[in-house]
């Protein structure tokens, strides 16, 4: 459209093509960057009767804002010896044009001599910024084209993960939580930035800075209390025995911290409460277990809904296991041009928060970029579960996780008590906890699982029965009150739970 800046995107032909779609993708798909920009790329011309260097640089004459990707490769020579991206370099110079300049890896000794003469004018010039992935790329590119249109005066309030925070300071983050982030940066994805790095600098790093005052996804990553600040990101776990919400709820937590801490928290609550298989040690010295929904799968959708939420919204993540199935909501929209069926296909990672998506790639909360549904269907399916289904209903986006077949059973097994059970079946809330002991479970884990917090009631009033009719015993029998004892199953236990709680026909 006429009134939207062109935005040119320049790198050597054969380099970076995934990128710089995903650049494309991410600008018009963008609800704030889609108002202000419309993006050129070399590949989408049609065919005409023009030599193509003419036509590069005519679009640079054109574009209020020069993007090069620069790599390894300096690209085909003319007759000068200049690549196409060195004219177009040169051309957006001499116009005065906006130049933003991003460099791939940090090994500039592997790329072509004059590829190097290159980036070194460059850099003589203004402010480079490297880049090691996709998503790192999109969100310096983001951070770049707001700082862009808020000093020319296009752009008055900033998009909200950008924003300051109103009242923050940086004495409201954490040094210590930032650290712990920069080490497993460093450790998963080799980020540049050691743990011990002043909070200034990290930030600045991560483009979390509004004019030195930390922005909305600097609380929410590295905040000592972000819900101080953003109450409505917390996030709402509930579980139902049935498959419908129905009061009173068997257990309901609301979770408070980080995004980091956020999706652990959700995920500790998930795995829980679904039923887990331990194997045996054939194969080695620790008991493989596995769980009826994969867990790579359930932290994939939780941090779908972190990383992908509308933090402007008043409502908040909430996470909801019911017998059949576990539903992720999170309010905020698919942003365009994704649709719910591109989901299911290889797709561009378009994030509706790239300052608060980058931190979590480079934490490997997330993975490669645009991969996390299709991560969750491919696993799914080799757990030999229905595929997930994914939908959109009004102001929220929703994620479904089957369970098994057998699952569903926890609702309607046998109850012939309500409180502590009977010696031909378990209450209801006892099977939870048969299913949590499983080959060992520390006093606590089962407290978590019963929604119980007075540790000698619990111990009398539950435990004891379950011991007393059969269904668990103690770990270290003579030593009752040990820190170190454990529960598991009685071999009665196991019996009851396979013909009754696994699925399995008898």
């Amino acid at each position: 459209m006429s009134d939207k800046q062109r935005l040119f995107i320049s790198s050597v032909q054969k380099e970076f093509a995934a990128e710089r779609r995903a650049l494309k993708e991410f600008t018009h798909g963008d609800p704030l960057l889609k108002r202000f920009f419309e993006v050129f790329l070399f590949e989408d011309i049609a065919a005409a009767d023009r030599r193509a260097d003419d036509v590069y640089l005519a679009e640079v004459d054109r574009c209020a804002v020069y993007v090069a990707l620069l790599g390894n490769d300096y690209g085909h020579e003319d007759a000068e010896g200049l690549s196409p991206t060195e004219r177009e370099f040169d051309r957006a110079t001499a116009q005065g044009r906006e130049r933003l300049i991003f460099l791939a890896g940090h090994d500039d000794s592997v790329r072509h001599p004059k590829m190097r003469a290159l980036i070194l004018n460059a850099g003589e010039q203004l402010i480079r910024r490297r880049f090691a992935s996709i998503p790192e790329l999109i969100a310096a590119l983001y951070a770049s084209l707001v700082e862009y249109l808020e000093r020319s005066g296009a752009l008055r309030t900033g998009p909200f993960d950008a924003a300051a925070c109103p009242g923050a300071t940086l004495d409201d983050l954490s040094d210590e939580k930032l650290s712990d982030f920069l080490g497993r940066a460093q450790r998963h994805r080799g980020y540049v930035l050691s743990p011990g790095t002043p909070m200034d600098k990290a930030l600045t790093h991560l483009n979390l800075l509004d004019r030195g005052r930390p922005s909305h996804a600097a609380v929410l990553l590295f905040g000592k209390a972000p819900q101080r600040f953003l109450p409505s990101s917390e996030i709402k776990c509930m579980h139902f025995h049935g498959t419908e919400v129905r009061k009173p709820i068997p257990s309901y937590q609301i979770y408070k911290g980080t995004v980091f801490e956020l999706a652990n928290q959700a995920l500790d609550f998930v795995m829980s409460k679904i039923a887990r298989a331990v194997g045996t040690r054939a194969a080695g010295p620790a008991a493989p277990v596995d769980y009826e929904l994969p867990r790579e799968a359930v932290a994939e959708a939780i941090v779908n809904a972190i990383a992908h939420r509308d933090y402007a919204s008043n409502a908040s993540v909430q996470v909801m296991l019911f017998a059949d199935r576990l539903e992720i909501r999170n309010p905020g929209q698919l942003p365009a041009p994704l649709t719910i069926e591109k989901l299911s296909r290889p797709h561009a990672s378009i994030p509706h928060n790239p300052l608060i998506a980058e931190p979590l790639f480079l934490a490997r909360y997330i993975e490669k970029a645009g991969t996390g549904t299709l991560d969750m269907i491919a696993l799914c399916k080799d757990a030999g579960l229905p595929p997930p289904q994914f939908r959109q209903d009004g102001g929220e986006f929703i994620q479904t996780l089957w369970r098994p077949k057998g699952a569903t059973r926890l609702a309607e097994v046998p109850m012939e008590g309500t409180e502590s059970g009977t010696k031909s079946g378990p209450s209801r809330d006892q099977v939870e906890i048969l299913v949590k002991a499983g080959n060992g479970a520390a006093l606590t884990d089962l407290m978590s699982v019963a929604n119980r917090t007075n540790r000698t009631k619990f111990r009398d009033q539950v435990i004891r029965p379950l011991i007393e009719q059969g269904w668990l015993e103690m770990t270290l029998p003579d030593k009752p009150r040990s820190s170190q004892q454990k529960y598991r199953l009685t071999a009665k236990g196991e019996a009851w739970l396979k013909a009754n709680v696994a699925g399995e026909d008898a």
